[in-house]
């Protein structure tokens, strides 16, 4: 079901809810604050140039989490990182997502055994919405791991139902 629920005869009135205007303009703009650490970085700075050209999915880059949806973090997390991405996490506006992308970021990649300094995932201290898998993972996949998130936010519900 779309963004209009019914539409009448003469086209001049249209009903919808409040939660399916909501949810079209979130997954319409999203607005992702990269959190590159390694080499899933550099894909992903190529989903977002000409080639792959990630705005016309209406998603642009930003810097600061205050401005920021989604959260991407692409790499290796350390130790010694965790607590920046716990910090910039909760300087994020609700309703707010996580993209974990890439081996490392998801689950400490090919570090995890025998690093000491690397986290074994990323959602030991946020949590993840999304997860793309790769080593790294092509501009494709992180295309298609933002359009599962488009499809989540969809079916979101921000009002609360009152309940008898």
């Amino acid at each position: 079901m779309g963004l209009l629920n019914q539409r009448f005869e003469n086209g001049n009135v249209l009903l919808t809810s409040v939660d399916d205007v909501l949810a079209w303009g979130r997954l319409s703009s999203l607005w992702a604050m990269q959190f590159g650490l390694a080499c899933c970085a550099i894909e992903m700075m190529a989903t977002g140039a000409s080639h792959y050209d990630l705005d016309r999915f209406g998603t642009f880059f930003r810097s600061s989490p205050r401005q920021a949806d989604v959260m991407i973090v692409a790499g290796t997390v350390t130790l010694k990182m965790a607590s920046r991405i716990k910090t910039l996490y909760d300087q994020m506006a609700e309703p707010r997502y996580v993209l974990s992308m890439g081996s490392c970021a998801n689950c400490g990649g090919p570090y995890w055994e025998h690093g000491y300094h690397v986290l074994k995932g990323v959602d030991r201290v946020i949590p993840v919405d999304v997860y793309v898998p790769g080593c790294p993972p092509r501009p494709e996949a992180l295309m298609e791991g933002l359009l599962k998130l488009k499809e989540k936010i969809r079916k979101e519900r921000l009002i609360l139902k009152q309940t008898a």
